[in-house]
């Protein structure tokens, strides 16, 4: 099959590609983790609530989950909505604040939780990169993070991964 013929005045601008290649291998690295997590039924986004209110403990609400991994309040509902369904979490009102819901994680969320720490892809991406490379592209992203959150006025930092030191 011959490969497509592209414009190439159309790739003059130099910011755009590199956003372009961020978003590519973001969502190259993104399909694989979807393809190593479907071994236990659960999506990359499903992982990263579990890891949330995992880290999160007795603080995990449905808002603290949202702010922890930049997604709208209700993105986070829909997919607790969805892993409460399946076994995952469950939710409980908060006995002092009847309008509060926390979150935790059930035997089956825990031994996702747990699947979902061997983290082999990412281990065989990244491990294509030495320790001080990923030192680097950590502080770099540190930065273009910080950025775009100062652009998103009212958004703060996750509280994890725990910024470099």
């Amino acid at each position: 099959m011959a490969k497509e013929e592209i414009d190439s005045s159309f790739f003059c601008d130099q910011d755009y590609n590199l956003w372009l290649l961020f978003s590519h291998t973001w969502r190259a690295m993104f399909k694989a983790r979807e393809k190593e997590l479907a071994a236990y039924d659960i999506t990359p986004e499903q992982a990263e609530v579990l890891l949330a209110a995992q880290a999160l403990g007795p603080k995990a609400t449905p808002a603290a989950i949202s702010r922890s991994t930049l997604r709208e309040p209700h993105t986070i509902s829909g997919l607790i909505e969805r892993m409460s369904a399946k076994g995952l979490i469950t939710r409980t009102k908060d006995l002092n604040r009847r309008n509060l819901i926390r979150i935790s994680l059930t035997e089956k969320g825990q031994r996702a939780f747990e699947f979902t720490t061997r983290r082999k892809v990412i281990s065989d991406i990244l491990g294509q990169l030495s320790i001080e490379e990923r030192r680097t592209i950590c502080r770099m992203l540190e930065r273009l993070q910080a950025t775009a959150l100062k652009l998103l006025e009212g958004k703060t930092r996750p509280v994890f991964p725990p910024p470099l030191e």
